[in-house]
């Protein structure tokens, strides 16, 4: 049984109205971006609604006749299973992000990450759907003139009575809908600690309503980087490097918690309080990968199809060993005895980096992927402490880093989608560092501006008393709540 400070009556006491005012503040921007989304789907659908329900009638009375087989449904079985999978990887990130902070911003972790899915699944539902796949909701004659850099659809799941379809418009949109939350609760672990929780829900309302869905537009969708070529098989760069930059943005406007740097600059670790969480945490996010990289192969009936999903499991499963393997003798000899927290995060950087490539190369060279991405991770984590930047559980290393590294693999070492190295890698660099400089930029705008109007981080004597009291008055071990005992 978890504790709350709360009256019998269920109100917190104490009311501020600094409080009251800035949770409306949240909900009016969340509800004004749904309600764009909304308006601008209603004009543009005004116009065909005739049409529609015609459509929608003709498709009812077909019945049987528009069975689509075996096939179909097989397809949509296993792209359901996978995008189940990978929303299970919330619970892991929120386990990892919670092991490895300080007991009393455990609340304020897990009310984050049940944020991210759940304002991440509205958004992407009335705004960010139509941003990322604009053409499926428009004829073909419309779909050849929209723009290649950003475009709208519509609002909520586009109809499709396409006969030669491989999957519904709902189990797509629920596949995407879950990247779409993946990318935004990465940057939680960065800010942890000392962020507000309404600043929070803007940052997570804008990214995955906005900012995601543009750059994902830019490669998924069929935009520019699509039309150059670029290869991001399953997102080391749509999805994980703009959480890691996004996340580095956030760490950089917020700065270092108490006590993480001394007044002279003396880096002082500030350890999690349960490491058996946080590995538990990796765990699920290893299984949870199995729906990321084998699901995102998207058909799953041929034997061409079969062979390419279990050649994208093994490679997974060999990179995220490689990593976890490489890290900790990295770690190991750079500090002495071996981290486990190093080996855990090396894990996360050898799946987030054979993400892009997971498809195109051989299991020996998944293995070198995975093992540079472990190297890259343990470097990557001493270089944001040399530059007294604060990110509790490495998000930027494992996913900014290992993103930008698992979309150049695929300029760097040879494969069948460039005829030309020098091709593959202007042809990578040019859209990898496009989608990190949008993620980059465009949020260190929205931290920006949060901080300048006091919106951004929560007080020191709040930050002292853990945001799960100051933010949420209350506490997530009963022990705590009994005792009334300091919580580290």
């Amino acid at each position: 049984m978890i504790r709350s400070l709360k009256s019998p009556i269920g109100q917190t006491p104490g009311f501020r109205w600094t409080n009251f005012r800035s949770s409306w503040l949240m909900m009016i921007i969340i509800v004004g971006m749904i309600g764009i989304g909304t308006s601008l789907a209603s004009v543009a659908s005004a116009q065909e609604e005739a049409a529609a329900v015609t459509e929608v009638a003709e498709v009812a009375d077909a019945g049987d006749d528009a069975d689509l087989g075996v096939g179909y449904a097989l397809d949509n079985a296993v792209l359901f299973i996978c995008a189940v999978l990978v929303l299970f990887m919330q619970a892991g990130f929120a386990m990892v992000e919670v092991g490895l902070n300080s007991a009393k911003n455990t609340v304020n972790i897990l009310a984050k990450n049940v944020m991210d899915l759940s304002v991440g699944a509205l958004l992407f539902f009335f705004v960010g759907f139509g941003i990322m796949y604009p053409t499926s909701y428009m004829s073909e004659a419309d779909a050849e003139t929209v723009s290649k850099v950003f475009a709208f659809g519509g609002s909520g799941i586009y109809t499709s009575d396409d006969p030669g379809r491989t999957f519904s418009p709902q189990a797509d949109w629920f596949f995407q809908a879950v990247f779409a939350a993946t990318a935004a609760t990465i940057v939680s672990g960065a800010v942890a600690g000392r962020m507000k929780f309404t600043a929070y829900l803007v940052y997570s309302a804008i990214l995955t309503g906005l900012i995601y869905p543009i750059s994902g537009y830019w490669k998924w969708g069929g935009g520019f980087l699509a039309d150059m070529g670029f290869q991001d098989f399953a997102g080391s760069a749509v999805v994980h490097a703009v959480g890691g930059f996004a996340g580095l943005a956030g760490a950089i406007f917020l700065g270092p918690r108490l006590g993480r740097f001394t007044a002279d600059g003396k880096s002082v670790p500030l350890p999690g309080h349960n490491v058996a969480f946080a590995a538990l945490g990796v765990f699920i996010l290893w299984v949870g990968w199995y729906g990321f990289n084998p699901g995102s192969q998207l058909a799953f009936q041929g034997t061409g199809d079969i062979d390419a999903t279990v050649l994208i499991a093994v490679n997974t499963t060999l990179a995220a060993a490689a990593g976890a393997f490489i890290a900790t003798f990295v770690g190991w000899g750079l500090f002495g005895k071996p981290d486990l927290t190093m080996s855990l995060n090396g894990a996360l950087g050898g799946l987030v980096g054979i993400t892009a490539c997971c498809d195109a190369f051989s299991n020996t060279m998944s293995i070198v992927v995975g093992g540079i991405a472990g190297v890259l991770v343990v470097l990557s984590i001493i270089a944001l402490d040399k530059l007294k930047i604060d990110d509790p559980v490495g998000a930027f290393p494992v996913h900014g880093v290992c993103g930008v590294w698992g979309c150049m693999t695929m300029g760097i070492f040879p494969n069948t989608h460039f005829p030309t190295a020098f091709e593959g890698f202007v042809t990578q660099g040019i859209g990898t560092v496009s989608i990190c400089a949008w993620a980059f930029v465009t949020m260190s705008v929205v931290f920006g501006v949060l901080k300048a109007i006091g919106h951004l981080r929560v007080t020191p004597e709040e930050e002292q008393a853990g945001l799960d009291i100051s933010e949420h008055g209350m506490h997530a071990y009963p022990s705590d709540a009994i005792t009334g005992g300091a919580i580290t």
